[in-house]
């Protein structure tokens, strides 16, 4: 029923290694940020950077080959928005020149955000209201990030990936599956900035083994609800793309879910845990790689702030 047609990201100039945040505290070293995160390095903006511009350079990448006059909605996700008020969809519509006669609005959702803009994407699609989807992930996590708080530094880059959702009658109509447990929404949390905490300087605060316990205790049933939802086998699927939030969480869910090296993807070593652009950054690499091929069925997984968590099948 849909399919993605183009995809495309962008990832800022600035980059922070593992050297500069050893530099910064000695009791660390690149090695062992390394083993622990998976990651050598990540990207950050500038402080004059914001979620839209990152959109609109990851845009103009993808507008070099696909039309953007067949553009007929745009969905924004983000939680790093430019103003509370516009929506940054709608400031995006005029930054690239869009037709005017189309839908757009923001989502606020992170790490399952992706899977959660497909789901957007099918029904606009199914509705007739749309034919042709730019579903934007774009997150500036790092301007959220105390200077002295070197466990989420390690673990956070910006980035922002644009994907072109298109009506296809050829694919199958498979299936999402999301959930949602907001009991756990003080384990990742920007608590300041805004309207119930409108004083302070908005810091994000994360309890990384609360994070990894959700995980744990959900993806394994997510990854096994979506394949009997869709009457799919786990050899079934070519590769499996789950949000890059660490290899050490990762390998571990890739254990408990049985899935093969040989089709599990990870890559997130130069870029870090860009939150809701992961996905479709690594599916991007996965297809540059040749990872991905004509007639593949990719379960992506998404999960993490909010609780929130979501699954879905593609076929490439």
């Amino acid at each position: 029923m849909i399919k993605i047609a183009a995809i495309d990201f962008y990832l800022p100039n600035n980059i922070l290694t593992n050297d500069d945040i050893a530099n910064e505290f000695p009791e660390w070293n690149a090695e062992k940020i390394k083993s622990k995160i998976g990651v050598d390095s990540r990207h950050f903006v500038d402080p004059s950077q914001t979620a839209l511009d990152l959109a609109v350079e990851a845009c103009e990448n993808l507008f070099a080959n696909y039309d953007r006059s067949k553009i007929d909605f745009i969905l924004f996700c983000t939680q790093s928005p430019d103003y509370f008020l516009p929506t940054t969809a709608c400031l995006l519509q005029d930054r690239l020149g869009l037709q005017k006669n189309i839908g757009a609005l923001d989502f606020n959702l992170g790490c399952s955000g992706f899977v959660y803009g497909l789901t957007l994407a099918k029904g606009l699609i199914a509705i007739g209201l749309a034919k042709n989807i730019l579903l934007v992930t774009s997150d500036t996590y790092t301007k959220y990030l105390d200077k002295n708080d070197k466990s989420n530094r390690s673990i956070f880059g910006d980035g922002a990936a644009v994907t072109i959702i298109e009506k296809d009658d050829s694919k199958a109509d498979f299936q999402f599956v999301v959930g949602t447990d907001g009991s756990g929404y003080n384990n990742l949390i920007v608590e300041n900035g805004a309207s119930r905490n409108s004083s302070e300087k908005p810091v994000l605060f994360m309890k990384g083994p609360k994070i990894f316990t959700f995980a744990l205790e959900n993806v394994p049933g997510l990854i096994s609800e979506t394949l009997a939802k869709n009457k799919l086998r786990l050899e079934d699927i070519d590769l499996f793309v789950f949000h890059q939030a660490s290899s050490y969480m990762l390998n571990y869910l890739k254990t408990l879910c049985n899935i093969p090296e040989e089709k599990f993807f990870l890559e997130m070593q130069d870029i870090g845990n860009t939150v809701s652009a992961s996905i479709p950054i690594a599916l991007k690499l996965a297809l540059n790689q040749g990872k991905i091929k004509a007639g593949f069925k990719v379960l992506v997984a998404g999960f993490g702030v909010g609780y929130s968590w979501g699954a879905g099948i593609l076929e490439f």
